[in-house]
């Protein structure tokens, strides 16, 4: 059963400057929300509750969200502006919060890898804060929607979604065979593939499910592209021994690691709220 979900959250956010000069990119506001409470509460809703973050430098403001504020909130208290703490309040009574850091930042399998010691020898889920995933209110979320799949299948799932051509060499790309509609065996992927080599147009998002020896590939594998270790070597190993799925999801993904996917999250939002 799936009690952990990894956040990596060491990165920069170098496409945001200034703003992330001295803040966490994860805790820029979708209206009135931080980007990484998003996340958090699709794997609380996935009964993912154990939340381990791999950090970095300068991200204490997202230990310090997930934690009592006990100058605020007596400062509020019994007053209009108490609600507004109702769903914070509620994440950290009901999950548990981890932390380890990313010294150097040598991509997401390296990120990933970092996670072990917190994650131990048990399958997990990641999700990466900047794929804001949205789903209809009587809808799991996407991370409920895989875990339901590992129950299943017990193995990797990767999530994806078709993408244009000319944008495939932005992802990791898959090519399966079908096993559903939304479902196939992987059997090939490709880290950031030219378009006239991608296999598919079926591009990974932020979202995993990995089983553990997920960590011993890591630790075998050369860096790749950058010097940097990619998940997408590691899921490639376990997709040639038959234990990849990959997913099309239900639900609306909006790439927040950019202004422009920031702004059409915000834009989207606002707009369900009315």
């Amino acid at each position: 059963m799936l009690k952990k979900c990894l956040f990596p959250v060491a990165g920069y956010g170098t496409r945001f400057l200034p703003a992330t000069k001295a803040m966490p990119k994860e805790m820029l506001p979708i209206l009135d929300k931080p980007l990484i409470q998003y996340g958090v509460e699709e794997a609380a809703d996935a009964g993912l509750s154990n939340i381990c973050f791999v950090t970095g430098r300068g991200k204490r403001a997202i230990e310090d969200h997930f934690d009592v504020s006990f100058e605020l909130e007596s400062s509020i208290a019994g007053t209009g502006k108490e609600e507004a703490l109702q769903g914070i309040r509620g994440l950290i009574d009901q999950c548990s919060f981890s932390y380890t850091r990313q010294r150097q930042m040598l991509g997401l399998g390296h990120a990933i890898l970092t996670g072990k010691r917190i994650v131990g020898d048990e399958p997990f889920g990641v999700i990466l804060a900047d794929d804001l995933c949205l789903t209809s209110e009587d809808e799991q979320g996407v991370m409920g929607q895989m875990a339901a799949l590992y129950e299943q299948y017990g193995c990797s799932i990767v999530a994806i979604e078709e993408v244009p051509a000319d944008q495939v060499h932005r992802y990791g790309v898959i090519a399966g065979e079908p096993i559903t509609k939304d479902l196939l065996k992987v059997t090939d992927m490709v880290e950031k593939p030219e378009p006239e080599h991608a296999p598919s147009n079926l591009a990974i998002i932020g979202r995993y499910i990995l089983t553990p020896d997920i960590f011993d590939i890591l630790q075998g594998i050369p860096a790749g592209r950058n010097g940097e270790v990619q998940i997408t070597d590691a899921l490639l190993q376990q997709a040639q021994q038959g234990k990849v799925l990959a997913y099309k999801f239900r639900g609306r993904r909006i790439d927040c690691g950019s202004v422009e996917g920031f702004v059409e999250a915000t834009n989207y939002c606002f707009q369900r709220m009315g």
